[in-house]
């Protein structure tokens, strides 16, 4: 399409204007317009002219043109589509007038600021000011009198000449050929003494303003002041050491300009006016902005049936640009589809695309600086089958399916006058053999044509676009599906702007199934890379996009200008930056005699900058080097650049970081950072080091040293001084020091905090309080507090004893401190001292305190031993730790076999005196825990536990068993019984010799001797207190073998006297024990043991 320009402007002098809208299409476009958003037909106005066959129409100048004023937009439309103008804005401008007004005098003293204001009209750009008198004279403009880009003549301070009665202003318009008028202003100005006063802004008003313009403008940045005396302006760009090259400044100052902007024109200026009173600033935030620029225009295309299609639009700008999209001249959301979506990129995919998706799309950018728009023809194909017949009459067409005798009719079919079959939506039934019959008067022919309807080829798989980094490999896929019954004819070929790359001789590029794959990438691989997906039907085509980054190649051509002593100007052409931007450049400096070869970064300078002002030392023999940086990392460094050295110059600076120490306490050590030998500017530094006390009147005593430190001796202990420190060097002195003061050298403090005074809290925690040592006995800073304390005894002992002393440290000045982690039950000392640096001070009277009881530690040497079946033996010794007096130990016990039911919990009090308990009334082979503590007049301690099992009731049958069958056991009893029966014999025949009794009355007085726990082994007669045989030998609970007759054997408790009846059956106590132990089991049952 072409049309007319954006804005057309209808100047008084031309005889017409025409609104061009010129379209080709097939079939032929049809035209309409609209105007500010309605539909707008030039053919129903007969003040219009319109063309045939066009969408032009012309507008006459015949003197009614603002009622065709307005925003237009020209459509041109066929059954494939609808494409679209931009908006074209007919502005029909009015003749600029100043009001008709009546000005008063402006009436000042003399020395103040006056603003004539022109406030002109309205017009077609450009417009240009003057300022005049009647007789054409205009006014001189210099740093007091000057015309501002708002067209105000402002005078600075009034003098007693600018009185006049005719200041004009006239407007003018080139492009409308116009010049317009305002009505004089007088201008009367009073005789007075003149007040001199500082500057401020006639315009611009406030601290800052911003700044926005777009790329190739004009920037004009005007500071006007008002002052006496006259105050002159200066410019400075902020960051920067100097305005752009390309920046001039005029107007005697007051106006800045810069032409053509770009992006390296961006950043904060400043304008300063000044005069011997003061000074004024503004700040002017400058802003380069770009209109729309189509980055990836959208492409017509023409697509079979059935294929994907997708539609790029890419914009740049700045501010960003909005993209809308149109189908048909219509917004896009108004024109539903099911298969159509817009991805997160902006751009439109169509997914199985139908003949209905044909349309005109269109992609409209705008930002503030501007509006561009594109169309793309998207064309779905239907298929046609072609019958040319030639005859006379004319013939009549038809067509018919070999299927059918009817001829093929319905919406998707249509015969055109050509006697052409276009069948539209194509579907799989479709396919078969078609006739085409042509009849006249004459006659009637046939002629027939097989059509074949084969899957679309589509790409299902495309290419993504790709930003890699230069020598890497990549890869671009590209599957596509297609009519499985032409798969031998299928080929999927690989373009390169435009150069097939299949049978490329380059070895880089291997392609495979599909699959491109590009080795060490160069940036000669940059651009488009276009899969075709072929077949002899139809094709389908994919674009993807290659970019290439790398570090930024090194600046060129390095040069250095503007050589001023401490100063010079570096200037570079930056490297190619490889599709990624550089982000910064970084200066860096080598110098030839401190450390020659070694490169040390100066500065880094934005990267649209491509200058940067060095300020530099004194003696120094510089070169110089840049290199850049973007987002993949830093570029290799430019050449460098000759070399330029410095003149030799006074220091600019005094040691830093100055420390003063006294180590000692009549010396104070100064040391401070010495300067690095580059900040020495010039040969032979030293330092003056002066000091003197404060507040005394004493004149500085200075010595020139060329270390970086001075002791002071001799100096009374912990004084303040004052102490500076200033550079020289041969060519001369630094600049003033700086006076810092600090105290001379600490000793010990030299007394003792009084009033120690300690309240015990409970038994393991105490607070102190003291009084302040004074500071004049500090001898020092005051760094804080220690409190040292020791254990002299515990109160269960009379005999004292100097334990481990501790000490604890509490910083500034405080008066109080708590102490924790004190042993109960125990008589301790503590002394508190003050220190500082130096050291810590005399320690106060010790002061003694005592803490209370507590509750004990845990029981030691807790054991369970002697395990029988219904009973155990406990011992233990009491806690390492009593904390207090003991008066008494706690026990208690619960079964704890392997079940989740735990057996009641039993408990005995035990006396103090105590360390054994026998322990009876057990369940055999059970499984007990024990739990006992240790008890004070506080409370009890924690627990000691311990887990024992009893004996089981078959235990020495089992181990009797055990025995049997081993040899030794054998061959012992063997000989038992020999010896058994050579006894026998021997009291046999002693018995026969008495002949006192009779066997039987012997048997009659020990009846069943089995029973009573002997085995049959001997008939002899014997005490109690006889040596009984080994019966059998019982399993304890830790192992050993006991050589016992049983678990119930007296021997067991023997420790107590025991009692018999005549009987002879026990009455003793069945515990063992010779204490007597008071217990209270508390549980179902009760009994005392």
């Amino acid at each position: 399409t072409e049309h007319s320009p954006a804005s057309l402007i209808a100047f008084p002098f031309e005889e017409n204007f025409p609104m061009k809208c010129e379209a080709t299409g097939n079939p032929g476009p049809e035209f309409r317009w609209t105007k500010n958003g309605q539909d707008f037909d030039p053919y129903q106005d007969l003040r219009l002219i319109t063309l045939d066959d066009s969408g032009t129409f012309i507008i006459p100048n015949n003197g009614n043109l603002t009622e065709f004023q307005g925003n237009y937009r020209c459509f041109a439309t066929n059954k494939l589509g609808t494409a679209m103008s931009e908006e074209i804005e007919f502005v029909v401008p009015n003749v600029p007038k100043f009001p008709k007004e009546i000005i008063d005098p402006i009436e000042v003293m003399e020395g103040q600021s006056v603003i004539l204001e022109c406030n002109p009209p309205k017009g077609i750009p450009p417009l240009e000011i003057y300022w005049m008198t009647i007789r054409k004279c205009p006014p001189t403009q210099d740093e007091r009198v000057s015309v501002g880009l708002n067209g105000n003549l402002y005078f600075s301070n009034a003098i007693k000449t600018d009185s006049r009665r005719d200041y004009c202003c006239f407007a003018a318009f080139p492009r409308i050929r116009t010049i317009v008028q305002k009505t004089a202003m007088s201008v009367v100005v009073k005789t007075n003494s003149l007040l001199e006063r500082k500057p401020s802004l006639l315009t611009p008003t406030g601290k800052e303003s911003h700044t926005y313009l777009m790329k190739g403008e004009d920037l004009q940045l005007e500071c006007i002041a008002e002052g006496f005396p006259t105050p002159k302006v200066e410019w400075v760009k902020i960051g920067y050491h100097e305005l752009p090259e390309r920046a001039e400044v005029e107007s005697h100052g007051k106006l800045l300009t810069v032409e053509m902007v770009n992006e390296e024109d961006e950043g904060k200026y400043m304008c300063r006016a000044k005069n011997p009173h003061g000074e004024v600033v503004h700040y002017f935030h400058v802003t380069v902005e770009e209109p729309p620029e189509f980055e990836i225009e959208p492409q017509s295309q023409l697509v079979t049936i059935g294929a994907d299609v997708v539609i790029k639009c890419v914009v740049k700008g700045s501010p960003q640009p909005s993209v809308a999209w149109r189908v048909n001249g219509q917004p896009l959301n108004d024109v539903p589809t099911s298969n159509r979506k817009v991805l997160k990129d902006g751009t439109i995919s169509i997914h199985n695309a139908k003949p209905e998706n044909s349309a005109v799309y269109q992609c409209e950018a705008t930002n503030r600086h501007g509006t561009i728009l594109a169309n793309a023809k998207i064309m779905i194909m239907s298929v046609v089958m072609h019958c040319k017949v030639f005859s006379s009459p004319a013939s009549s067409i038809t067509w018919s399916k070999a299927d059918s005798a009817n001829a093929v009719e319905g919406e998707r079919f249509s015969v055109h006058k050509n006697g052409s079959l276009e069948i539209h939506n194509i579907m799989k039934e479709d396919m078969g053999e078609y006739s085409c019959f042509a009849q006249n008067t004459e006659g009637k022919v046939a002629i027939a044509a097989t059509l074949e309807v084969k899957d679309p080829t589509r790409i299902v798989d495309p290419p993504r676009d790709l930003r890699v980094l230069a020598g890497t490999t990549i890869q671009f896929s590209c599957q596509a599906e297609f009519d499985p019954s032409i798969v031998d004819d299928f080929e999927i070929l690989w373009e390169k702007d435009g150069m097939a790359l299949n049978g490329s001789e380059n070895a880089r590029y291997i392609l495979n199934d599909g699959v491109l794959e590009i080795i060490n990438v160069s940036f000669g691989d940059q651009g488009f890379y276009v899969c075709v997906a072929r077949t002899p039907v139809d094709q389908d085509v994919a674009v993807a996009q290659l970019s290439v980054v790398d570090v930024p190649d090194p600046p060129e051509d390095v040069i250095l200008s503007e050589h001023n002593g401490r100063s010079v100007k570096l200037q570079w052409i930056p490297g190619d930056d490889h599709n990624s931007s550089i982000t910064e450049f970084v200066i860096e400096f080598e110098e030839s005699q401190h450390e020659p070869g070694s490169w040390r970064e100066m500065m880094r300078v934005p990267g649209n900058h491509h200058s940067a002002l060095l300020k530099l030392h004194s003696h120094v023999d510089y070169r110089f080097r840049v290199y850049a940086i973007n987002e993949v990392g830093r570029g290799r460094p430019s050449q460098a650049t000759e070399r330029y050295k410095t003149p030799a110059s006074a220091p600019d600076k005094n040691p830093e970081n100055i420390k003063i120490e006294g180590h000692l306490p009549h010396e104070m050590d100064i040391n401070w950072e010495p300067l690095s030998p580059i900040e020495h500017n010039g040969p032979g530094l030293e330092y003056k080091v002066s000091y003197r006390r404060q507040g005394t009147g004493e004149d500085w005593m200075e010595h020139m040293v060329k270390r970086h430190s001075f002791l002071v001796k001799n100096t009374p202990t912990f004084v303040l001084y004052e102490i500076k420190i200033q550079t020289k060097n041969h060519v001369g002195w630094g600049p003033d020091p700086k006076i810092i003061t600090a105290y001379s050298g600490e000793d010990f403090p030299s007394a003792a905090p009084e009033d120690v005074a300690v309240d015990v809290m409970n038994n393991t925690m105490m607070k102190v309080r003291w009084d302040h040592v004074h500071k004049d006995k500090l001898n020092g800073h005051l760094g804080g507090y220690r409190i040292s304390y020791w254990r002299l005894r515990s109160l269960l002992d009379s005999k004292k004893t100097h334990g481990d002393k501790h000490t604890l440290t509490f910083s500034g000045e405080r008066n109080h401190a708590l102490v924790t982690g004190l042993r109960p039950f125990s008589e301790f000392s503590l002394i508190v001292m003050a220190f500082n640096s130096r050291g810590n001070g005399p320690g106060s009277h010790p002061v003694s305190f005592k803490t209370p009881e507590g509750v004990p530690g845990q029981v030691a040497a807790f054991s369970a031993t002697n395990i029988q079946k219904h009973k155990v033996t406990l011992t233990w010794s009491p806690p390492v730790d009593a904390n207090g007096v003991i008066i008494g130990f706690i026990l208690q016990y619960q079964l704890i076999n392997d079940t989740d039911e735990l057996g009641s919990l039993m408990t005995l009090n035990i006396s103090a005196d105590s360390n054994k308990l026998h322990l009876q009334d057990l369940e055999a082979l059970s499984k007990y825990k024990f739990y006992l503590r240790c008890c004070t007049r506080v409370g009890c301690g924690p627990a000691v536990s311990e887990e024992r099992t009893t004996v089981p009731e078959a235990s020495l049958a089992s181990i009797h068993g055990g025995i049997s069958n081993q040899g030794w056991f054998i061959g012992l009893m063997c000989a038992i019984a020999l010896l058994t029966l050579i006894v026998l014999i021997a009291c046999f025949v002693n018995r026969n010799k008495g002949g006192k009794y009779s066997v039987k009355e012997k048997e009659d007085l020990h009846p069943d001797l089995e029973s009573q726990g002997i085995n049959g082994d001997t008939f002899c007669e014997y005490s109690d207190n006889d040596e009984k045989p080994l019966k059998s030998s019982q399993h304890s609970l830790n192992g050993d073998l006991k050589g016992r007759d049983s678990g119930d054997s007296m021997v067991d408790y023997g420790d107590e006297d025991a009692h018999f009846h005549e009987d002879g059956s026990f009455i003793g106590e069945y515990s063992g024990r010779k204490e007597r132990v008071s217990m209270e089991i508390k549980g179902n049952n009760q009994s005392t043991a």
